[in-house]
This record gives C-alpha cells, sequence and structure tokens, in this order.
C-alpha cells in the first residue's frame, strides 16, 4: 500500500496550465535578461562633465546649488542670486537676483 494515492492521469487541462505557466515563466526570465543587457549596452558609462577646480563667488556669498550647461555653469547662492560663470574662463557672465515671492 501506498502512501499517497494514485489518481491516475493528470487531466488535459491540468497539463495544459502546467504547460502555460512554464512557458510564461521561460519568457519571463528571458524577457528580464533582454532588459538587462539593453541597459548594460545602452549605458556603458557615465560620461561626466569637467567641473571647475576653483570657483570665486563674491564676498559674502553662499553657495547651495549648482549647475551646469554646454559652455556655462551657474551657481545658485543663500542670498537668492544665481550667478552665471563661463566654463573657458570663469569669469561671471550674468548675476540674476531672485526676487521674493509675492501673494
Amino acid at each position: 500500500m501506498a502512501d499517497t494515492p494514485d489518481d491516475g492521469p493528470t487531466p488535459g487541462t491540468l497539463r495544459f496550465l502546467k504547460v502555460l505557466v512554464t512557458g510564461l515563466t521561460a519568457i519571463m526570465a528571458l524577457g528580464m535578461v533582454t532588459l538587462v543587457v539593453l541597459f548594460i549596452t545602452r549605458f556603458p558609462g557615465v560620461q561626466s562633465v569637467p567641473l571647475p577646480d576653483t570657483i570665486t563667488l563674491p564676498d559674502g556669498a553662499t553657495a547651495t546649488a549648482f549647475t551646469t550647461g554646454p559652455d556655462w555653469y551657474a551657481v545658485v547662492t543663500a542670498q537668492n542670486q544665481i550667478l552665471i560663470f563661463d566654463r573657458q574662463t570663469g569669469a561671471m557672465r550674468q548675476e540674476i537676483t531672485i526676487r521674493p515671492q509675492t501673494d
């Protein structure tokens, strides 16, 4: 006498469901491998923008943020100013004062 009963052959719908679940698992695994390969080939390395060695801010200015453009970089100060510098020379191109918000 066996420990588990033998119900006979597996019904056709259950066999179809097993095949379907196995196939979907394989397709999902293949999709994940494809995504990883695409990420590796499309993003080979991060290209870093060269940053200036030093930035000379006006007296009393405290930097709070930094951003770059194609031929310029900008520093946002705690004094509500945006200072735009030339990337090649380091000279200040423009100074923008941020007005307080009015309701």
